[in-house]
């Protein structure tokens, strides 16, 4: 986690991941600029970081992620739905997954709704911990 921090400069997040911080980023492990993939831009923007709110589709806002970023990384965080669009969008060069030893029954699913095509995936990790396994994928272009 500390490598994907130190070369994070900037960060994509959809609404529901933005919403669960309730409102206090100060203590946020990316202190980098945030852009919020949304269809409603809050009133007022959650303190600690610089917000930008996006209306007009992901690749609006992988585009002024990595403007902001420079040379660094730009890191999507967010749940099944932003993950989603980023791969519809073929924004993605890689997808970390972090898998955990617990199985729900409900949610969203994380590969639903991609449609047809082929989508090829090359593995670079996996590290395996007591409680979690991660694994890293290229995308294949």
């Amino acid at each position: 986690m500390d490598e994907l921090i130190e070369t994070t400069g900037a960060v994509v997040m959809g609404t529901r991941a933005y919403d669960m911080v309730e409102g206090d980023f100060t203590e946020y492990e990316y202190q980098v600029p945030v852009f919020v993939l949304t269809h409603h831009v809050p009133e007022k923007a959650a303190k600690g970081l610089t917000f930008t709110f996006v209306t007009d589709g992901i690749e609006s806002a992988v585009e002024q992620a990595k403007a902001a970023a420079g040379e660094m990384n730009v890191t999507v965080i967010g749940g099944a739905n932003t993950a989603q669009q980023c791969i519809r969008a073929g924004v993605l060069d890689e997808i970390q997954i972090r898998l955990m030893a617990v199985l729900l029954g409900e949610g969203l699913r994380l590969f639903e709704h991609l449609g047809t095509e082929r989508i090829e995936l090359e593995q670079t990790r996996v590290r395996e911990f007591p409680t979690r396994t991660d694994i890293r994928f290229r995308v294949v272009q």
